[in-house]
């Protein structure tokens, strides 16, 4: 067996990879585990302070008898049905591998394979794809809109963060946030960055849905007096949010910190190769003899030109690419929509506190069980973002000008928006899921706000285009 960074030559391509043979122990992650503590934060910034009532409700796990649960198991109520049971997954047990004609582009002469971390110099590989949790696509936001239809509020109280928002309990016991603002455009940022982010196939967003506050509807028969309570005006539009359990803060990783602020695929091979599994214990002391000759070795690999990355990543490095994956995404998601209350408040901040990059991201939080990155809070989306862009567009280019490693999906899902209009696919979904008396009550997109959208969706595909030219040949 030859050294851990051996290099050898693809058979299909003139370009040199790396290749590990090391093995990693893989183990299926746990899910729907819930942890409450105080500190740790929960979906849209809720308190947990009561304990639940475990006369009503009962364990339940998604993942086999035979999975080891690290966490507290979530609660949820007996009458659970299917569909809610498979909405409340975010990683579920079907089959989700990424075919290779799915993310391979027509150029290429390499071949992903199970064991490819990047490909084409700036995308993410099937490694690292195939570990991604599956998250909230528009299977479970169509399953929320269905529910949310045919339910029944029996309870309201105070949480999901400001002071007129409410957890709402349905008659089965599954959770929502509502979001009441005496401001429409922030109803509308909420709700249209949510449609954004189904049109991008991105599956970080908790389902939402838009109803009217009418006493006379089944919805919100039941809380006429909290609504009375909370100072919620009848006949406004809220946006109701499916509560999810299990989160935890999420901080902003390393390589997008102010000393590093660059993710491009020598960062990938620099981060695998040093992270990378040794292998045999037993072959430590002949490892540590040939550390010079190591480390001079994969010096010269990381210097000499190369398009993709093949490597046996262990556990441990493919969790941290798939967080970096998820961030990229979050990058493009948040420049698209000018959201000014996650990262950009985080970089604002930073020149009154240093130490701000090392708390926790605001309005990001992770599911504990799974990996998923919940991009919460998005209401200054697409609106109220976009009328301060002199001011801060300077802190969201910051972070897109140094990404240079994608998902290839989230590309393609770009580059079709682009070349159709995102403001009639905004317009058409908004028509399509929200009935007249909501579109009384609340307007769309505004024509100015979907060019501005579209205008920034050139600028992504401009920094994916500068990319593949700055490091075609490195």
């Amino acid at each position: 067996m030859g050294s851990p960074q051996t290099q050898v030559l693809s058979p299909v391509s003139p370009r040199k990879v790396l290749r590990l043979n090391n093995s990693r122990d893989i183990h299926s992650r746990s899910l729907n585990s819930l942890k409450y503590s105080n500190g740790v934060r929960t979906s849209n910034e809720v308190d947990i302070t009561n304990e639940k009532d475990l006369n009503k409700f009962s364990s339940v796990s998604f993942t086999g008898e035979n999975e080891t649960q690290k966490y507290v198991k979530d609660v949820y109520p007996k009458s659970l049905t299917e569909d809610m049971k498979e909405i409340l997954k975010d990683n579920k047990n079907s089959h989700h591998k990424h075919s290779i004609a799915n993310v391979i582009s027509n150029k290429t002469e390499y071949v992903p394979n199970d064991n490819t971390v990047l490909y084409d110099n700036i995308y993410w590989g099937s490694e690292v794809e195939n570990s991604m949790p599956q998250g909230y696509g528009e299977n479970t936001a169509e399953i929320w809109e269905r529910y949310v239809e045919q339910s029944e509020v029996i309870k309201m109280e105070n949480g999901c963060g400001r002071m007129q928002n409410r957890l709402v309990t349905f008659k089965d016991g599954i959770q929502a946030c509502v979001r009441y603002r005496q401001n429409t455009d922030q109803i509308q940022g909420e709700i249209f960055s949510f449609y954004v982010g189904r049109l991008l196939n991105l599956t970080n967003l908790a389902p939402s849905v838009v109803k009217v506050v009418d006493l006379k509807d089944k919805l919100w028969q039941s809380v006429s007096g909290d609504i009375s309570t909370a100072q919620w005006n009848t006949n406004r539009a809220v946006v109701l949010t499916q509560y999810i359990p299990s989160l935890e803060s999420a901080t902003i990783p390393e390589i997008f910190k102010p000393s590093n602020r660059h993710l491009n695929k020598i960062d990938v091979l620099k981060m695998s190769i040093k992270d990378n599994d040794i292998g045999d214990t037993s072959k430590q002391i002949m490892i540590n003899k040939l550390k010079a000759k190591k480390d001079k070795h994969t010096k010269k690999d990381i210097e000499e030109p190369f398009d993709h990355i093949d490597l046996k990543l262990t556990k441990s490095t493919i969790q941290l690419f798939v967080e970096l994956a998820q961030w990229s995404d979050l990058i493009i998601f948040d420049y698209l929509t000018a959201n000014l209350d996650r990262i950009v408040n985080n970089l604002f901040n930073y020149q009154w506190n240093v130490n701000i990059m090392d708390g926790p991201a605001h309005n990001l939080a992770r599911k504990m069980d799974s990996g998923l990155l919940l991009f919460l809070d998005n209401e200054s989306g697409l609106l109220h973002g976009y009328r301060l862009l002199k001011k801060y567009n300077v802190y969201h280019s910051l972070m897109l000008d140094n990404l240079c490693v994608f998902r290839k999906r989230t590309v393609d899902s770009l580059k079709s928006l682009y070349e159709q209009s995102v403001g009639v696919k905004l317009s058409e979904m908004f028509h399509q899921k929200n009935n007249a008396v909501i579109r009384d009550i609340l307007p769309p997109l505004p024509e100015k706000n979907a060019k501005i959208l579209h205008e920034r969706i050139g600028k992504v595909l401009s920094q994916i285009e500068k990319c593949e030219q700055a490091f075609a040949n490195r």
